[in-house]
């Protein structure tokens, strides 16, 4: 097998230079052994549910769906995107299922409020409305006997939500990893519940996803990325070392310290060993049942965003 390399040609996302072959025979004069397009602009989010990625090919970051030829973000996003009409995408690979820990809710440790109920009336911060972060915390409180809608939340970005927690201006905040072990160190905010429980434990959070025109035109340039990921996939979720080094190389302000690193909790990072596309289709049927209870979102087939659906 070829080399794989990765250079960087913008602050935020990832130019994947590929190089390999593309898991199939190829008699075609296409460059790098049948591959359609060996430059990729990659674009996924920061956090420990890109960790196969950044595992494979070493950083990027996520932007606005549209401008890239691959992402990688929450499932939530994508399927209101299919939805609304708004793109036509395949998801092509699983990043990430919720481990222990891995989003929480947090306050401060002198915070009047102690547990759940004490958050009727009060400001949470979330990154962004009727996402997946609210669907979790959604879920958990209802649980626990406190209707979502009594709570008011604050649309903040997670570098801002520690300060807004010091400041007093919200009561709580929503932090996924790293945000939350690196505003556990930085500035001492501790964990008033984990999200991963109940309806929601062990919940699909993100994946890769490639607009259905781009696939079917680029199929073995698909392939290679997806057999790479696959690899790092592997890779992420049988070594912890492997995950910490990469979380500590994303480019800058997103990299964490050594000393974050080594507390990060970790999600689990779904293998496949078949072909592009295998995912697994009730794991996914989950968020979109998760997202009819909590935000009315209407009748929807996931079979529409799946490659092997048959």
């Amino acid at each position: 097998m070829r080399t794989r390399s990765v250079r960087v040609r913008a602050l935020l996302v990832m130019t994947v230079a590929l190089a390999l072959v593309a898991g199939c025979s190829s008699t075609s004069t296409a460059p790098a052994a049948g591959l359609e397009k060996t430059d990729l602009n990659v674009a996924v989010v920061p956090a420990l549910d890109s960790a196969g990625f950044f595992v494979a090919l070493y950083g990027g970051l996520f932007k606005a769906k549209g401008k890239y030829d691959i992402t990688l973000g929450n499932y939530v996003s994508y399927i209101q995107a299919q939805q609304q009409h708004e793109a036509d995408l395949y998801i092509f690979a699983e990043a990430s299922v919720m481990g222990p820990a891995t989003q929480g809710m947090y306050t401060m440790p002198d915070a009047k409020v102690t547990d759940l109920s004490g958050l009727k009336g009060k400001t949470v911060a979330i990154n962004a409305p009727k996402n997946i972060l609210y669907l979790l915390a959604a879920s958990v409180l209802t649980e626990h006997g406190v209707d979502p809608s009594l709570v008011h939340f604050a649309n903040i970005k997670f570098p801002e939500m520690a300060a807004e927690l010091q400041s007093g201006a919200v009561s709580a905040a929503l932090l996924p990893e790293p945000f939350a072990s690196g505003a556990e160190q930085e500035q001492g905010v501790v964990p008033l519940v984990d999200l991963n429980q109940g309806a929601t434990t062990a919940f699909p959070i993100a994946g890769y996803v490639a607009t259905k025109q781009w696939a079917h035109k680029y199929p073995h340039t698909l392939a290679a990325f997806y057999k790479a990921v696959e690899e790092g996939q592997q890779i992420a979720d049988t070594n912890r070392a492997d995950v910490e080094q990469a979380m500590m190389d994303i480019p800058a302000p997103f990299g964490v310290s050594r000393q974050t690193a080594a507390v990060l909790a970790l999600d689990s990072y779904p293998v496949s060993h078949g072909p592009v596309g295998s995912v697994d289709r009730i794991r996914l049927e989950r968020v979109v049942n998760v997202m009819q209870q909590f935000i009315k979102f209407p009748t929807f087939d996931i079979d529409t965003m799946l490659m092997n659906s048959g």
